[in-house]
């Protein structure tokens, strides 16, 4: 049994899902299986760090995966959208394995299931791809299963499999969430953000969190915590007031970006293109950079941010966004 099983109150009921809610996990007595014919879900993308909130700050974007599972007698996973050939005939994957984890989890049989998704959230970018994927896996298995488990079960587990909480926060609960495993608890808080322009662009090159992880260093100097650690309640204070001029100051970093912008395509004068236009950070481990800006900026820095990109020999892909108050939920 995972060091994650407590004892537990019964998760409350919203609007959005019949077992979200709830301080720990449901008890599996309560438990009710609702033979679930098909269900249908949605999950955001999201964006880490946000500069200097490393592994504990993240914001859900209004950029989404949409899938569908239904019972099975074996795993099928087949895949629309961004990145589909990476993921069709491979139905073992972090999605489908967060799914069977519930079920082992539960002490449930499972048999098989079959899933249909389709992308929009680009992989291995920065913009929470694997947490959509975590989160979507367990939470749709607890759907199928009559809901066992509660919002904050699911959240511990997903940070367990995930190693930190700061992707899998926000796709799971959205808005601004910023989070930190104490032992085997998780303490977390999440804010709303008002409607802001968001332009995420991406280098295409092959990177991987584990690859952004390798190069850290493995100690900081006291002056590099301090920076962070001051500038880290003033970026979630500027998100949570859309005060882009005070985001714009305080949204730098010394533990992350320092080490890793360097060794991505472009990026450094990527960067310092997107400083132009308003707040700037690497979207998580990257390669993606997230600025926000004014909206009738939007446009013109994603087309200049791509530009300076492209100059420098490299492809480049962008969007345009917003924060999502939405995290994962499920489309009746």
């Amino acid at each position: 049994m995972t060091p994650y099983s407590v004892i537990a109150r019964k998760a409350l009921p919203t609007k959005q899902s019949p077992c979200f809610g709830g301080d720990y996990f449901a008890s599996l007595a309560m438990t009710v299986n609702y033979n679930v014919p098909m269900l249908k879900i949605r999950v955001p993308a999201t964006s880490a760090n946000l500069g200097p909130g490393f592994d504990c700050l993240g914001l859900a974007l209004d950029v989404w995966n949409e899938m569908t599972f239904e019972p099975a007698d074996e795993v099928i996973y087949e895949v629309t959208g961004e990145d589909a050939h990476k993921l069709n005939n491979y139905p073992k994957n972090l999605l489908t394995n967060s799914f069977i984890q519930v079920y082992d989890f539960c002490g449930k049989k499972f048999t098989g299931v079959r899933v249909r998704s389709h992308n929009n959230i680009l992989l291995s970018s920065g913009i929470g791809s694997s947490a959509a994927a975590i989160v979507s896996g367990l939470f749709a298995a607890n759907e199928m299963l009559g809901c066992p488990l509660g919002t904050y079960g699911l959240l511990r587990i997903a940070s367990q499999i995930e190693g930190h909480p700061d992707n899998v926060g926000p796709a799971l609960l959205g808005g601004l969430v910023i989070a930190v495993i104490e032992q085997h608890e998780i303490i977390w808080r999440r804010y709303e953000v008002p409607e802001m322009a968001i332009v995420i662009v991406k280098p295409e090159m092959e990177w991987t969190t584990q690859t952004g992880r390798a190069i850290l260093p493995p100690t900081y100097s006291r002056a590099d915590a301090i920076f962070n650690i001051a500038r880290t309640p003033l970026v979630i204070d500027a998100l949570r007031n859309g005060d882009l001029d005070l985001l714009q100051k305080v949204m730098d970093d010394k533990i992350h970006q320092p080490y890793r912008l360097p060794h991505i395509s472009a990026a450094i004068k990527a960067y310092e293109t997107a400083r132009e236009f308003g707040a700037v950070a690497l979207s998580g481990a990257g390669p993606a950079l997230i600025c926000f800006v004014k909206p009738e900026h939007a446009e013109a820095a994603k087309t200049s941010i791509m530009s300076t990109i492209q100059q420098e020999g490299f492809e480049a892909r962008g969007l345009i966004t917003k924060p999502s108050s939405r995290g994962i939920y499920r489309v009746d």
